[in-house]
């Protein structure tokens, strides 16, 4: 990409899916190297495994040495700190994953992303009180977060506005049930697309695959893609940005082809 754009990352969720051996692993691939193998393939993934559950330093520290230079991991915080009822208390499961070893990944390290239940509605106070738990900095590194909200109660322009002013990117669901924010409200762009089909070998078709490409390389130039739903549609400020692009849910079968086929039309 030219220098006035940011890097596009493009990837999947974890690495690990039975139905990927023999379709995007190699029938023979020990399963010890399938996150070395991956990622000579992608860009970047997005770790589900830090949503669940914590992960040891030495994992980080594995997953960083397995990966060549210039892969990024984006990670998921943890539930215990967004399935809960009142957001404000949970500092200390904030410091608790931050503390986890995930500066293990060095420069590695992308987005934390924090996805919310469908459930959880946006209550202004509460969730600006999370906001602000969210460290900008750790041990010098700069940390950049992402929320992923899932009511439609957030889509409203204060929510906006709020994401904006901590420069808290909104994931933006492409081709899903989930409500569609497409604001720019960070430095970065995150975006998650889960109309992958079992029909396409690709898992989407070819318009389909253009038209994300298409918009991953709008927004590293900071520009505003066409045909995205966002709740106060502004000027574009022409600033470049990083984008991190994740083939999820759908027909999980055929996301690591439609990754590589989105790679291939971005460089």
């Amino acid at each position: 990409m030219p220098k006035s754009h940011g890097k596009i990352y493009i990837g999947v969720g974890g690495w690990t899916f039975e139905p990927w051996r023999g379709a995007f692993y190699p029938d023979k691939l020990p399963q010890k190297r399938e996150l070395e193998y991956a990622a000579q393939h992608l860009t970047s993934i997005e770790i589900n495994g830090t949503y669940y559950g914590s992960q040891k330093p030495e994992s980080f520290a594995r997953w960083h040495d397995e990966t060549p230079d210039g892969f990024v991991f984006a990670l998921k915080g943890s539930r215990f700190t967004t399935n809960r009822r009142v957001l404000a208390e949970a500092g200390e499961s904030v410091e608790r994953f931050m503390a986890s070893g995930v500066l293990e990944l060095k420069d590695k390290l992308g987005p934390i992303s924090w996805q919310f239940m469908p459930t959880k509605k946006f209550d202004p106070a509460d969730f600006e009180a999370f906001l602000k738990l969210l460290p900008k900095t750790l041990e010098g590194r700069a940390i950049r977060h992402a929320v992923e909200v899932r009511h439609e109660s957030f889509r409203n322009s204060e929510f906006v506005a709020m994401a904006r002013e901590h420069g808290v990117a909104i994931v933006i669901a492409g081709d899903s049930d989930f409500p569609q924010i497409a604001d720019i409200t960070a430095p970065f762009v995150y975006a998650r697309i889960m109309g992958t089909a079992e029909k396409e070998p690709l898992g989407y078709s070819k318009k389909d695959l253009d038209a994300w490409a298409a918009r991953a390389k709008d927004w590293a130039a900071g520009k505003a893609p066409s045909g995205l739903d966002a709740v106060s549609p502004g000027k574009a400020d022409g600033k470049p940005r990083d984008v991190f692009l994740y083939v999820i849910s759908g027909h999980k079968a055929h996301n690591p082809a439609a990754a590589m086929a989105l790679i291939e039309r971005v460089r």
